[in-house]
């Protein structure tokens, strides 16, 4: 019974460690919107393909391991809904063609932040798996709508909505296996 006890009172995610359930939980949501929209200011046109090369994958998949599946899943609704308003943080080209990823970084962040609540951050081997499953659901929503908003076939769309982001986002995935775990190591201390 005490080890049921001692299990509850142990954070599931990163964030669960700062007080003050509401406010902590609406600011997290907010902080995850605002991260994603600041990182795809940093955003560079390739040429042959309508998809920039941004941050935001990495602040997606960081977001939804720190803040677990509803916080994460609220964040990055939160940023889809705010830039549909009109608010100028999507990436500044691509468009349309582009607004697939954006939706599938919905899907990324809560089943990042579903696996990170059951331990999928805590070591270097399974924040590989984690993250590389995120990556991996932002491009199947994001690919499909790149088909359609731009009609390529699945070969062109691939080439350009996934071959040039793939180095890069293996050197995220790489950066979030060293960086989740050591936080929670020093979490611990």
């Amino acid at each position: 019974m005490a080890s049921d006890a001692s299990a509850a009172l142990r954070p599931a995610v990163l964030s669960d460690l700062i007080p003050g359930k509401l406010v902590r939980d609406v600011v997290l949501v907010v902080g995850a919107a605002g991260l994603t929209g600041l990182a795809a200011q940093v955003s560079i046109p390739l040429p042959g393909t309508p998809v920039p090369l941004t941050l935001q994958t990495f602040a997606v998949l960081l977001a939804g391991a720190a803040l677990g599946l509803p916080r994460a899943f609220l964040g990055m609704s939160l940023y889809l809904l705010i830039g549909q308003l009109g608010v100028p943080w999507f990436a500044s080209s691509g468009g349309n063609a582009t607004l697939g990823y954006v939706v599938g970084f919905i899907l990324a962040a809560s089943v990042v932040g579903a696996l990170a609540g059951r331990g999928g951050d805590r070591t270097p081997a399974r924040t590989l798996a984690t993250m590389t499953l995120g990556t991996v659901l932002i491009y199947s929503v994001g690919l499909p709508w790149l088909m359609v908003a731009t009609g390529m076939d699945f070969p062109a769309a691939f080439a350009a909505g996934v071959v040039p982001f793939l180095i890069g986002d293996a050197i995220k995935v790489v950066a979030a296996a060293g960086l989740l775990p050591a936080a929670w190591k020093l979490a611990g201390r």
